[in-house]
């Protein structure tokens, strides 16, 4: 297939960007590189050392022989560029991950909640737009959140995939309805994510746009087989437990969320690529998770395997204290995902590359400093300097 990969230079785009290409499929990156621009507004960088675009594309080049295009476009605000890029390019489908992708960022000022939401809200609209008056008939996959659907809202409820059905009370009885499960956004990022449902549902019903949201849990995994090739083509990664740093907990840890490896994350896109719906049909919603876990539960598995410390920090989010979160993945188990679920081995894989890479670390950007409200407390650097390794000096 003939496949644009929107925000593919990103931490999920660019590994199936890659994957994709492996697989034989037509790719070209649409991409205004604003990961990198945060980056550098934030004085922060990625752990692993990640190259330009161009020289991305060239290293994928060399080891693959295989082709990626690249246009800079801003999908919020160029939209004839956008539009050309369509009627030139002709793509058989669309994956969309061009969205400011940080929960924290959204909330770390005036300025950054209007951005996510100008940014996210409109990228997304206009790419719906697009198609439509293009007439490019192009299935579109997007990469959503299970944050869409907050946490804790459901108690033990298994969440289902994107759908409810419900019963009205109507003076001439109950009438049955198939309705998006209740949207319980938790921040400013969340809730564009829950906003682009409503542009999916109307632009699916009305111009009979196929669409599939993939409602995807926390990210976790440093490589895919295609970013494993080069160091060029290495992932963004953030790290703790590796670098000597106390794990941070905020709050008591009783939080439960849902979790997937990164190379399922690319499997589960090439999934959802394979089945689309119908024109006509409702978009197709897909909780892209393997397994759930408790963020106290977590770092002590982490602590136990890396002897890490773990520090208990105040929560500067908004949010209940502990949560359930029961997931339904029923449908990609169906069409073939074969989970990769944490384990000793990959976990051990995650802060090999960590360690790597120690000395690139800022330990004055660990700690979270974004607040969900103002005023709310938050802690100093747990520490100053990364401690020296056996045999090294101080």
């Amino acid at each position: 297939m003939r496949v644009l990969v929107l925000g593919g230079d990103g931490f999920c785009g660019w590994p199936t960007a890659l994957y994709l290409s492996d697989r034989g499929h037509d790719i070209t990156i649409l991409d205004n590189l604003s990961r990198r621009k945060i980056d550098v507004d934030l004085e922060v960088d990625s752990l692993t050392p990640i190259v330009p675009i161009g020289d991305r594309i060239a290293a994928w080049r060399e080891v693959s022989g295989r082709e990626i295009g690249f246009v800079n476009v801003d999908l919020a605000t160029e939209y004839d560029r956008l539009a050309q890029a369509l009627l030139e390019l002709r793509p058989d489908a669309v994956v969309h991950f061009a969205e400011q992708r940080a929960a924290p960022y959204s909330m770390r000022s005036e300025k950054t909640k209007r951005y996510t939401v100008d940014n996210n809200v409109r990228a997304t609209h206009n790419l719906l737009t697009a198609l439509v008056h293009t007439g490019v008939e192009a299935a579109v996959v997007h990469l959503g959140t299970m944050g869409v659907y907050g946490y804790g809202w459901s108690g033990s409820a298994p969440i289902p995939e994107g759908y409810l059905t419900v019963k009205v009370p109507t003076p001439d009885g109950d009438l049955e309805r198939e309705i998006l499960h209740p949207a319980n956004p938790g921040s400013v990022y969340h809730m564009t994510k829950t906003l682009d449902q409503l542009l999916f549902a109307f632009y699916a019903k009305n111009d009979g746009l196929r669409i599939t949201d993939l409602h995807q849990g926390i990210v976790w995994g440093t490589q895919t087989p295609q970013t494993a090739r080069d160091e060029r083509l290495i992932n963004r990664f953030l790290m703790q437990a590796a670098i000597g740093h106390p794990l941070t907990v905020h709050g008591t840890g009783g939080q439960t969320r849902a979790f997937i490896h990164i190379k399922d994350t690319v499997r589960c896109i090439e999934i959802a690529l394979e089945n689309p719906p119908q024109a006509g049909e409702k978009p197709l919603v897909l909780n892209q998770m393997t397994e759930t876990h408790r963020v106290l539960d977590l770092a002590k598995m982490i602590s136990d395997i890396t002897g890490a410390d773990i520090a208990y920090l105040p929560n500067p989010r908004k949010e209940a204290e502990e949560n359930e979160l029961i997931v339904r993945n029923d449908q990609f188990l169906a069409l073939g995902l074969e989970p990769t679920t944490l384990s000793e081995g990959l976990l051990s894989e995650v802060t090999e590359v960590a360690g790597k890479y120690a000395g690139r670390a800022d330990l004055r950007k660990i700690v979270a400093r974004s607040v969900w409200r103002k005023g709310m407390e938050t802690a100093g650097d747990l520490m100053t300097q990364i401690p020296a390794r056996e045999g090294e000096g101080v």
